[in-house]
Protein backbone atom coordinates (compact mmCIF):
# COMPACT_ATOMS: atom_id res chain seq x y z
CA UNK A 1 0.00 0.00 0.00
CA UNK A 2 1.44 3.35 -0.96
CA UNK A 3 1.74 6.26 1.48
CA UNK A 4 -1.23 8.26 0.12
CA UNK A 5 -3.64 5.31 0.45
CA UNK A 6 -2.36 4.70 3.96
CA UNK A 7 -2.96 8.31 5.01
CA UNK A 8 -6.44 8.27 3.44
CA UNK A 9 -7.43 5.10 5.34
CA UNK A 10 -5.96 6.54 8.55
CA UNK A 11 -7.99 9.72 8.18
CA UNK A 12 -11.13 7.62 7.58
CA UNK A 13 -10.26 5.34 10.51
CA UNK A 14 -10.20 2.30 8.19
CA UNK A 15 -6.76 0.89 9.09
CA UNK A 16 -6.45 -2.63 10.45
CA UNK A 17 -4.62 -2.99 13.78
CA UNK A 18 -1.50 -4.16 11.98
CA UNK A 19 -1.67 -1.29 9.42
CA UNK A 20 -2.28 1.24 12.20
CA UNK A 21 0.73 -0.01 14.16
CA UNK A 22 2.90 0.25 11.06
CA UNK A 23 1.59 3.75 10.24
CA UNK A 24 2.20 5.10 13.74
CA UNK A 25 5.78 3.93 13.58
CA UNK A 26 6.43 5.93 10.40
CA UNK A 27 8.53 9.09 10.37
CA UNK A 28 5.59 11.29 9.11
CA UNK A 29 3.06 10.22 11.76
CA UNK A 30 3.76 13.06 14.20
CA UNK A 31 3.45 15.67 11.43
CA UNK A 32 0.16 14.21 10.17
CA UNK A 33 -1.21 14.02 13.71
CA UNK A 34 -0.34 17.67 14.35
CA UNK A 35 -2.17 18.76 11.18
CA UNK A 36 -5.35 16.88 12.04
CA UNK A 37 -5.32 18.13 15.66
CA UNK A 38 -4.98 21.70 14.45
CA UNK A 39 -7.80 21.35 11.96
CA UNK A 40 -10.15 20.28 14.75
CA UNK A 41 -9.72 23.74 16.36
CA UNK A 42 -11.42 25.52 13.44
CA UNK A 43 -15.17 26.24 13.62
CA UNK A 44 -17.62 27.14 10.89
CA UNK A 45 -18.25 30.89 10.46
CA UNK A 46 -21.52 32.36 11.71
CA UNK A 47 -21.84 33.91 8.24
CA UNK A 48 -21.60 30.61 6.39
CA UNK A 49 -23.79 30.02 3.38
CA UNK A 50 -27.28 28.49 3.78
CA UNK A 51 -27.50 24.70 3.89
CA UNK A 52 -29.75 24.49 0.83
CA UNK A 53 -30.69 26.51 -2.25
CA UNK A 54 -34.16 27.05 -0.78
CA UNK A 55 -32.54 28.68 2.26
CA UNK A 56 -30.50 30.93 -0.02
CA UNK A 57 -33.61 31.84 -2.06
CA UNK A 58 -35.57 32.58 1.10
CA UNK A 59 -32.81 34.84 2.45
CA UNK A 60 -32.60 36.72 -0.85
CA UNK A 61 -36.35 37.36 -0.87
CA UNK A 62 -36.21 38.68 2.69
CA UNK A 63 -33.32 41.03 1.89
CA UNK A 64 -35.02 42.15 -1.33
CA UNK A 65 -38.24 42.87 0.56
CA UNK A 66 -36.31 44.99 3.09
CA UNK A 67 -34.69 46.88 0.23
CA UNK A 68 -38.10 47.57 -1.37
CA UNK A 69 -39.46 48.77 1.96
CA UNK A 70 -36.48 51.12 2.30
CA UNK A 71 -36.98 52.53 -1.22
CA UNK A 72 -40.65 53.11 -0.41
CA UNK A 73 -39.76 54.81 2.87
CA UNK A 74 -37.20 57.23 1.41
CA UNK A 75 -39.85 59.42 -0.36
CA UNK A 76 -41.82 59.53 2.89
CA UNK A 77 -38.73 60.82 4.66
CA UNK A 78 -38.29 63.50 1.99
CA UNK A 79 -41.95 64.57 2.30
CA UNK A 80 -41.64 64.68 6.08
CA UNK A 81 -38.51 66.83 5.78
CA UNK A 82 -40.31 69.29 3.49
CA UNK A 83 -43.24 69.49 5.91
CA UNK A 84 -40.93 70.14 8.85
CA UNK A 85 -39.04 72.83 6.94
CA UNK A 86 -42.31 74.44 5.82
CA UNK A 87 -43.57 74.53 9.39
CA UNK A 88 -40.31 76.12 10.45
CA UNK A 89 -40.74 78.85 7.83
CA UNK A 90 -44.34 79.41 8.99
CA UNK A 91 -43.24 79.88 12.58
CA UNK A 92 -40.46 82.24 11.54
CA UNK A 93 -42.29 84.36 8.99
CA UNK A 94 -46.05 83.89 9.26
CA UNK A 95 -46.45 83.26 12.96
CA UNK A 96 -44.34 86.33 13.69
CA UNK A 97 -46.33 89.59 13.75
CA UNK A 98 -43.27 91.80 13.29
CA UNK A 99 -43.04 93.77 10.05
CA UNK A 100 -39.70 95.25 9.06
CA UNK A 101 -39.07 97.59 6.12
CA UNK A 102 -35.52 98.55 5.23
CA UNK A 103 -34.13 100.85 2.54
CA UNK A 104 -30.71 100.55 0.95
CA UNK A 105 -28.40 103.45 0.22
CA UNK A 106 -29.68 105.78 -2.52
CA UNK A 107 -33.19 104.38 -2.05
CA UNK A 108 -36.46 105.77 -0.65
CA UNK A 109 -39.78 104.02 -0.14
CA UNK A 110 -43.32 104.95 0.90
CA UNK A 111 -45.19 102.75 3.39
CA UNK A 112 -48.83 102.67 4.44
CA UNK A 113 -49.38 101.52 8.02
CA UNK A 114 -52.45 99.50 9.14
CA UNK A 115 -54.28 102.69 10.26
CA UNK A 116 -53.59 104.33 6.86
CA UNK A 117 -50.87 106.52 8.28
CA UNK A 118 -48.13 106.96 5.69
CA UNK A 119 -44.36 106.93 6.07
CA UNK A 120 -41.65 107.92 3.60
CA UNK A 121 -38.47 106.10 4.61
CA UNK A 122 -35.21 107.78 3.64
CA UNK A 123 -32.16 105.89 2.36
CA UNK A 124 -30.22 103.63 4.74
CA UNK A 125 -33.12 103.42 7.20
CA UNK A 126 -35.18 100.72 8.93
CA UNK A 127 -38.69 100.67 10.37
CA UNK A 128 -40.23 97.87 12.49
CA UNK A 129 -43.71 97.43 13.98
CA UNK A 130 -46.17 94.77 15.19
CA UNK A 131 -49.11 94.52 12.80
CA UNK A 132 -51.42 92.56 15.16
CA UNK A 133 -51.05 95.00 18.07
CA UNK A 134 -51.34 98.10 15.91
CA UNK A 135 -54.96 98.94 16.77
CA UNK A 136 -54.29 98.88 20.51
CA UNK A 137 -50.89 100.58 20.41
CA UNK A 138 -49.55 102.47 17.42
CA UNK A 139 -45.87 102.03 18.12
CA UNK A 140 -42.88 101.48 15.86
CA UNK A 141 -39.08 101.45 15.99
CA UNK A 142 -37.01 103.60 13.65
CA UNK A 143 -33.36 103.54 12.68
CA UNK A 144 -32.47 106.30 10.25
CA UNK A 145 -34.85 108.94 8.92
CA UNK A 146 -38.55 108.99 8.04
CA UNK A 147 -41.33 111.48 7.35
CA UNK A 148 -44.68 110.61 8.96
CA UNK A 149 -48.23 111.62 8.12
CA UNK A 150 -50.18 110.19 11.04
CA UNK A 151 -53.89 109.47 10.85
CA UNK A 152 -55.95 110.63 13.83
CA UNK A 153 -56.53 108.01 16.49
CA UNK A 154 -54.72 106.60 19.52
CA UNK A 155 -51.30 107.81 20.59
CA UNK A 156 -48.66 107.22 17.94
CA UNK A 157 -45.07 106.57 19.08
CA UNK A 158 -41.81 106.51 17.14
CA UNK A 159 -39.06 104.92 19.20
CA UNK A 160 -35.39 105.49 18.38
CA UNK A 161 -32.17 104.75 20.24
CA UNK A 162 -31.84 108.45 21.14
CA UNK A 163 -35.42 109.45 21.93
CA UNK A 164 -39.15 108.86 21.60
CA UNK A 165 -41.60 110.94 19.55
CA UNK A 166 -45.26 110.89 20.65
CA UNK A 167 -48.16 112.29 18.62
CA UNK A 168 -51.87 111.82 17.93
CA UNK A 169 -52.51 113.09 14.40
CA UNK A 170 -49.82 115.17 12.74
CA UNK A 171 -47.01 115.40 10.20
CA UNK A 172 -43.41 115.28 11.35
CA UNK A 173 -39.92 114.11 10.39
CA UNK A 174 -37.58 112.05 12.57
CA UNK A 175 -33.89 111.73 11.85
CA UNK A 176 -31.73 109.41 13.93
CA UNK A 177 -28.12 108.97 12.89
CA UNK A 178 -24.90 108.42 14.81
CA UNK A 179 -24.75 111.05 17.58
CA UNK A 180 -27.49 113.02 15.79
CA UNK A 181 -31.22 113.16 16.58
CA UNK A 182 -33.62 115.63 15.00
CA UNK A 183 -37.40 116.00 14.99
CA UNK A 184 -39.27 118.53 12.85
CA UNK A 185 -42.98 119.18 13.30
CA UNK A 186 -44.87 120.25 10.17
CA UNK A 187 -48.44 119.95 11.44
CA UNK A 188 -50.16 119.38 14.80
CA UNK A 189 -48.31 118.83 18.07
CA UNK A 190 -45.33 116.56 18.72
CA UNK A 191 -43.86 115.49 22.05
CA UNK A 192 -40.20 114.49 22.08
CA UNK A 193 -38.50 112.82 25.03
CA UNK A 194 -34.90 111.69 25.46
CA UNK A 195 -32.89 110.71 28.50
CA UNK A 196 -32.37 114.36 29.47
CA UNK A 197 -34.95 116.41 27.54
CA UNK A 198 -38.72 116.59 27.20
CA UNK A 199 -40.08 119.05 24.65
CA UNK A 200 -43.42 119.83 22.99
CA UNK A 201 -43.17 120.96 19.39
CA UNK A 202 -45.72 122.95 17.40
CA UNK A 203 -45.84 123.24 13.61
CA UNK A 204 -42.55 124.71 12.39
CA UNK A 205 -40.52 123.73 15.47
CA UNK A 206 -37.33 121.68 15.27
CA UNK A 207 -35.79 119.63 18.11
CA UNK A 208 -32.14 118.63 17.74
CA UNK A 209 -29.61 116.63 19.74
CA UNK A 210 -26.05 116.72 18.39
CA UNK A 211 -23.54 114.79 20.49
CA UNK A 212 -26.13 114.96 23.31
CA UNK A 213 -26.24 118.78 23.13
CA UNK A 214 -29.75 120.23 22.72
CA UNK A 215 -30.73 123.00 20.35
CA UNK A 216 -33.98 124.11 18.77
CA UNK A 217 -34.86 125.87 15.56
CA UNK A 218 -37.80 126.45 13.24
CA UNK A 219 -38.71 125.74 9.65
CA UNK A 220 -41.14 127.25 7.17
CA UNK A 221 -41.17 124.19 4.90
CA UNK A 222 -44.31 122.08 4.56
CA UNK A 223 -42.35 118.81 4.49
CA UNK A 224 -38.70 117.73 4.70
CA UNK A 225 -36.51 118.62 1.71
CA UNK A 226 -35.19 115.07 1.28
CA UNK A 227 -38.63 113.94 0.09
CA UNK A 228 -38.03 116.33 -2.83
CA UNK A 229 -34.57 114.84 -3.52
CA UNK A 230 -32.64 117.51 -1.68
CA UNK A 231 -30.75 117.43 1.60
CA UNK A 232 -30.58 120.59 3.71
CA UNK A 233 -28.46 121.32 6.78
CA UNK A 234 -28.14 124.17 9.23
CA UNK A 235 -24.99 124.50 11.34
CA UNK A 236 -24.15 120.78 11.41
CA UNK A 237 -20.65 119.24 11.37
CA UNK A 238 -19.22 118.53 7.93
CA UNK A 239 -18.89 114.82 8.76
CA UNK A 240 -22.70 114.62 9.08
CA UNK A 241 -23.09 116.12 5.61
CA UNK A 242 -20.49 113.80 4.05
CA UNK A 243 -22.13 110.77 5.63
CA UNK A 244 -25.47 111.78 4.11
CA UNK A 245 -23.87 112.35 0.72
CA UNK A 246 -22.43 108.82 0.78
CA UNK A 247 -25.82 107.46 1.79
CA UNK A 248 -27.71 109.21 -1.01
CA UNK A 249 -25.23 108.38 -3.78
CA UNK A 250 -23.92 104.97 -2.65
CA UNK A 251 -20.33 106.11 -2.89
CA UNK A 252 -17.13 106.11 -0.83
CA UNK A 253 -15.68 109.47 0.21
CA UNK A 254 -12.18 109.83 1.68
CA UNK A 255 -11.38 112.98 3.62
CA UNK A 256 -7.80 114.23 3.74
CA UNK A 257 -6.47 116.93 6.11
CA UNK A 258 -9.87 118.46 6.85
CA UNK A 259 -11.51 119.39 10.13
CA UNK A 260 -14.74 117.40 9.85
CA UNK A 261 -16.22 119.18 12.89
CA UNK A 262 -16.48 122.45 10.97
CA UNK A 263 -20.13 123.54 10.80
CA UNK A 264 -21.85 123.48 7.43
CA UNK A 265 -25.01 125.29 6.34
CA UNK A 266 -26.43 124.52 2.93
CA UNK A 267 -27.47 121.45 0.99
CA UNK A 268 -27.11 119.26 -2.07
CA UNK A 269 -29.39 117.62 -4.61
CA UNK A 270 -29.80 113.86 -5.00
CA UNK A 271 -29.76 113.52 -8.79
CA UNK A 272 -26.43 115.08 -9.85
CA UNK A 273 -23.25 114.00 -8.11
CA UNK A 274 -21.06 116.76 -9.63
CA UNK A 275 -23.41 119.51 -8.45
CA UNK A 276 -23.72 117.84 -5.06
CA UNK A 277 -19.94 117.74 -4.55
CA UNK A 278 -19.57 121.36 -5.65
CA UNK A 279 -22.39 122.43 -3.29
CA UNK A 280 -20.46 120.99 -0.36
CA UNK A 281 -16.82 121.75 -1.24
CA UNK A 282 -17.01 125.29 -2.62
CA UNK A 283 -18.65 126.97 0.41
CA UNK A 284 -16.05 125.29 2.66
CA UNK A 285 -13.11 126.22 0.35
CA UNK A 286 -12.42 122.54 -0.36
CA UNK A 287 -11.64 120.53 -3.49
CA UNK A 288 -12.32 117.00 -4.61
CA UNK A 289 -10.95 114.40 -7.02
CA UNK A 290 -11.41 110.71 -7.80
CA UNK A 291 -8.78 107.96 -7.50
CA UNK A 292 -8.21 104.73 -9.43
CA UNK A 293 -10.76 102.90 -7.26
CA UNK A 294 -13.41 105.47 -8.29
CA UNK A 295 -13.52 106.84 -4.74
CA UNK A 296 -14.00 110.56 -4.11
CA UNK A 297 -11.31 112.36 -2.13
CA UNK A 298 -12.22 115.67 -0.51
CA UNK A 299 -9.25 117.75 0.58
CA UNK A 300 -8.38 121.27 1.67
CA UNK A 301 -7.01 123.94 -0.67
CA UNK A 302 -3.43 125.01 0.08
CA UNK A 303 -2.93 128.69 0.73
Amino acid sequence: MNKEDLIRKWLNNELTPAEKQLFEQGEDFKLNQAITDGAKQFKASHFSKPNTFKDLQSNYRNENQKSKQLHWFKPILKIASVVIITLGIYVTFFKSNQVMIETLVSQQTTIELPDHSSVILNSGSQLTYNKNDWESQRKLQLQGEAFFKVAKGNTFEVITSQGVVTVVGTEFNVKQRENYFEVQCFEGIVKVSSQTYLETLLAGDTFRLLNNEFSQDNTTASQPEWTQNQSRFKAVPLKVVIAELQRQYDMTIIVEHINEDRLFTGGFEHDNIENALLSITQPMDLSYKTNAANEVIIYGNKE
